[in-house]
Formats: C-alpha cells, structure tokens, sequence
C-alpha cells in the first residue's frame, strides 16, 4: 500500500485500523528484514567516473560510494558496507558455496546484510583465525553465526591458526581429512566476500592489531615491500605475493587461488589503505569492487604515477 500504491501513512492506518506510529513501525520492519528492499539508480557524476577509471585499468566492476568530507572512518566504513551488503545480496543465490573471509570490514558488511533466507547456501571461512593469543573463535564465529542466520545458511568453519608457525606444520596440515574437507570446499565456492588489511589503516586491521604477527613478522613485511593483505596473504603494490616468506605460513587462499572463484567481492573504506587496494588490484583477486571515493581517487592516482 506504501511503497507500490503510493498510499500515505495516514490512509493505511485508518484502513488497518491502526495508529499511523504502528504503520511507522511496520514499514521500519519491513525494510530491516529484507521484505522492502530499496536500491537507488547511479546518476552520471564522479562516482561513476571514477568506477568507470577502476573498470578500465583493472577489469573490475566497482561501486564508489561518495561519503561526507570530515566523516569519521567509522562512518565512512559503516556506508561502505551498506552499499556492499546491497550488492552482496543481489550477488547471492540459492545453492551457493560462499566464502567469508574474516575482518573488521567483512563484519560491518555482514552487520548491514537484512534477514533473507536462501534455500542451500553454505558459508565457508576461507582463513584460519587462531593465533599465539586466540583461538579467534569467539570473533570469528560471530561473525560467521550472524551471517548465517540472515540468510537461514549453514557455515563451515577453516580451524586453524591464521599462520602457522612452520610452513612444513600447515603442509602436513593440509593433508589431514579434516581440513581437506574444508578445503574441498573453498574451491566449490562461486562466491566470495573479502575486504583488504593495510599495515597503516585508519582503523588497524584485526591481523595487524590483535597479536597475530610479531615485531620480527613485521619488520620482515617492511623489508618485502608489503603494503597489505587479502585473506591473509600478504602482497605489494605492484600485485605480486611470491617470495614473502610468511606467506609460505599463511592459511588463506592466495591470489591465484582467489581467482578460480566466479565473483570475488572486495570491500575497502579509507584512503589509507588506497596501496594495499592498489596491490590487490594489480593482483586481480576482485571482479567487483565497493570503495569509497576518496579511496577510490587515490588509487587511480598511484596507479598513474
């Protein structure tokens, strides 16, 4: 009556014989849980020419969101998200294997997905989560948990560190039944879900700022030229990941494995992580892309220089 007859709130409530606070509140419902969906077309401005610059330089199909100058980075991410949730859900279909990537940025994207269920979807973590600190259970399953329960899915937890100690301990791990189950089912995927670190981000990316690398781990990024990573896996500007050492620990899929998933959304808010997007892009682990525009400007920038 609201949305497609174009009713006012007043003539609903008296034909429901309600109050016009109660009409208020069930439309409110509606749009939380996914009945009301609202999409707003792009005009022709400098998002759009920015996506098409993002487009042109690396095949991706990127959404730059315009946020307010002198936002908070917790605002700027929160927006993002919103629009990465929309996407994500027209992205989703039934019987999908999706892959959930663990993160400050792939939890506020989730927190934004409305409650819609999906027949046969099952989320899998596509990186371990342990640590020397935490077994990274509590934050990681919540994250998985509310995921699931918005979409009525199963999930399938990665349980291991999110580096190994020894790269020669994740070679036997990978071949035990368990975790190759899980693995089996990584590449099943058809859909993925990531956001990108930066070792200098507004906001510290969880990997970077909860005890899962050491000052030595640092200091040997520095020396290797990092500028951030993507499911764990840490790369350079210029989009090459080989001959970083921790990598050969790292639980995540790596660039090219990313690569065999049909549609991998990445999802980055703030300028500060504007190289490792960079990298992330030359290394072509995105088919599609939701940026905010400053982020978005300073990547076309460096990539030009």
């Amino acid at each position: 009556m609201y949305y497609l007859q174009g009713q006012t709130m007043e003539s609903i409530a008296a034909h429901l014989h309600t109050s016009r606070s109660s009409v208020s509140r069930l439309l409110s419902q509606a749009r939380e849980s996914g009945i009301v969906r609202i999409s707003v077309a792009p005009l022709e401005e400098t998002g759009s020419h920015l996506a098409r610059q993002l487009h042109e330089a690396f095949g991706v199909h990127a959404w730059v969101v315009p946020v307010r100058p002198g936002a908070s980075q917790v605002r700027r991410l929160s927006q993002v998200a919103a629009v990465a949730a929309e996407n994500f859900m027209q992205m989703i279909a039934p019987g999908m294997v999706v892959g959930f990537a663990w993160g400050n940025t792939t939890a506020e994207v989730i927190r934004h997905i409305p409650r819609r269920e999906i027949p046969d979807v099952t989320l899998v973590q596509l990186n371990g989560a342990a640590s020397h600190e935490t077994t990274g259970v509590p934050y990681v399953g919540a994250i998985m948990a509310e995921a699931a329960a918005a979409l009525g899915a199963r999930s399938v937890h990665f349980p291991v560190p999110a580096f190994f100690d020894y790269a020669e301990t994740k070679q036997a791990m990978w071949r035990e039944g368990s975790i190759r189950q899980v693995l089996d089912l990584q590449r099943r995927c058809s859909l993925a879900l990531f956001g990108v670190g930066g070792l200098t981000a507004e906001i510290p990316s969880h990997v970077y700022s909860q005890g899962y690398l050491s000052r030595e781990d640092l200091n040997a990024l520095d020396a290797d030229r990092v500028v951030g990573d993507v499911c764990t896996v840490f790369i350079r500007e210029n989009g090459t990941y080989r001959g970083i050492e921790l990598n050969q620990r790292a639980s995540g899929p790596t660039p090219d494995e990313l690569r065999r998933i049909d549609r991998r959304l990445c999802v980055v808010a703030g300028p500060a992580k504007a190289p490792a997007l960079l990298g992330a892009l030359r290394a072509q682990v995105a088919t599609d892309l939701v940026v905010d525009e400053q982020t978005a400007r300073q990547v076309v920038r460096l990539a030009q220089k």
